[in-house]
């Protein structure tokens, strides 16, 4: 492990509290270009309902090039507290609908900076930043989302994977997804995210020591989604959850699994990878 550098939480948690405001037309463009992208055969216009969750297509950073790191992050500090960690994922996080978002209509973003938690882990210090979002148009309220960010250091040369644990119930829906270089590319333009690890093989394995690409945590969310959609289109989403629990790659033959709840008012969601573990866990609440 490379030298882990002073961590002054009580520093950090100065920027709880930070608010960011930002206001954005919902443009048909993203959401056709990504519909492109799950091969959907419907392509969204205007005045239809947003899926869930396109709306991470809109309200992007843009920040300028002297703003970015080596690693296509942009730099520290800002509306996020600067922790002094390379490594930083999104772990986890939770959305609540009240309404869908409206394609065609102007949107507001308010964003919160709620807490940051130091915790010494077995591979080393992290810290986590959990950020909300409230989403709106025309004054009413119709996302509510958390996103739980890690931060951690950087490992030294490749380190084994976190062990794996296999899928808990028998998957009911399941499609087959090969990632590919291609993809991650396009998601990444997509939503602006300039960071090496999903487009720059050389980067990827040479400086971050990943085995190959490594796809978006967003995007498998997005993918498992789509999967419940095509599955269940007549049921909407109230609550979606998901944590990331093992990195997903490009090389990886991974497998979108689902299964209603036995309530009816629910599902499951995993992704399952060559080895038979879980990447990603997430729920779903009908409305």
């Amino acid at each position: 492990m490379s030298a882990v550098p002073a961590i002054d939480i009580a520093h950090l948690r100065e920027w709880v509290g930070r608010e960011q405001v930002a206001e954005q037309r919902i443009d048909p463009f993203p959401a056709r270009a990504l519909a492109g992208l799950l091969d959907r055969a419907q392509v969204p216009e205007a005045g239809d309902a947003l899926p869930l969750p396109w709306h991470w297509l809109y309200f992007l950073d843009t920040p300028a090039r002297a703003e970015i790191g080596i690693d296509g992050h942009p730099v520290r500090g800002g509306f996020l507290p600067p922790v002094p960690l390379p490594r930083r994922m999104w772990a986890s996080g939770e959305i609540d609908v009240d309404a869908p978002l409206t394609i065609g209509r102007d949107a507001q973003k308010v964003s919160t900076v709620q807490s940051v938690e130091f915790k010494q882990g077995q591979s080393g210090a992290l810290v986590f930043v959990t950020v909300a979002h409230v989403l709106s148009q025309a004054g009413r309220t119709c996302l509510r989302e958390r996103q739980h960010i890690v931060y951690r250091d950087a490992p030294a040369g490749a380190a084994p994977l976190p062990p794996g644990t296999p899928p808990k119930d028998e998957a009911q829906w399941q499609r087959a997804l090969q990632p590919d270089p291609a993809m991650l590319f396009r998601y990444s333009a997509l939503t602006y995210n300039g960071h090496r690890i999903h487009y720059d093989r050389d980067y990827a394995t040479g400086q971050e020591f990943y085995p190959a690409l490594v796809v978006h945590g967003p995007l498998l969310a997005t993918l498992l989604l789509d999967l419940l959609q095509a599955e269940q289109p007549q049921s909407p989403i109230a609550h979606f959850d998901f944590r990331a629990l093992r990195p997903a790659f490009d090389t990886d033959l991974l497998t979108l699994q689902g299964r209603a709840g036995d309530d009816g008012r629910s599902a499951r969601l995993w992704t399952v990878d060559p080895q038979g573990a879980q990447g990603m866990s997430a729920n779903v609440r009908f409305a």
